[in-house]
């Protein structure tokens, strides 16, 4: 063996080396399996069950009410054109008044005319009596003894009244200037030139 083959063979026994380090070292990358869920998911349908109530598709919408009447309670919501909702029963004395189904209310019920809805074919619906009109809120009023010690007590201020002022009359000007006789200008000019022409003359005659 020669020098040459002395000095490459140290070199390919490390890269021998090196690749059989790479090749025990390389690791299969975990797979993650997740596991599935099972069961069935509930099939949730828009169509309740017993009799229902329709909004009469030419209508946009119409208002419902806490009981029968439009104005002896008042509108708790609205039904659009087309929308079906659960009836339960009718006003008694007033059939034409439906009670619903409305969650969201109190009670989740309210009640809707008849005539701008219509019953599922075959519903019977059971009378039910009127619910009581709702309590209006109470009138706060004045304590007798407060109003009598300071609101009775008190005089009323009376405004001051707005006096227009005095008419502004516009001054005038006179015009006290007397007409004088004016003087021609041109009459002027020439007595000036006669007087400075007899100077001149007089001038020439104490020279001689």
């Amino acid at each position: 063996m020669n020098a040459r083959h002395a000095r490459v063979l140290p070199l390919i026994l490390f890269i021998v080396v090196c690749l059989l380090l790479a090749l025990f070292d390389y690791t299969e990358p975990a797979i993650v399996r997740a596991q599935q869920p099972t069961g069935s998911v509930p099939t949730v349908t828009g169509t309740p069950a017993g009799p229902t109530v329709k909004v009469d598709p030419s209508i946009q919408q119409v208002r419902i009410y806490a009981g029968p009447s439009s104005f002896d309670y008042p509108a708790v919501g609205i039904l659009v054109a087309g929308e079906t909702v659960p009836a339960l029963a009718r006003a008694q004395g007033r059939e034409d008044w439906i009670k619903i189904y409305y969650p969201g209310v109190p009670g989740s019920t309210a009640w809707v005319f008849g005539l701008y809805v219509s019953l599922s074919p075959g519903a019977a619906l059971l009378l039910e009596e009127i619910p009581a009109t709702p309590t209006l809120a109470s009138t706060p009023t004045i304590n007798p003894t407060l109003e009598a010690a300071f609101i009775g007590q008190q005089t009323p201020t009376r405004l001051p009244t707005f006096t227009p002022p005095a008419a502004v009359e516009p001054p005038t000007f006179n015009d006290s200037t007397e007409s004088q006789p004016a003087i021609p200008t041109g009459l002027v000019i020439v007595l000036l030139g006669l007087v400075g022409f007899m100077g001149a003359v007089i001038s020439y005659l104490r020279g001689r």
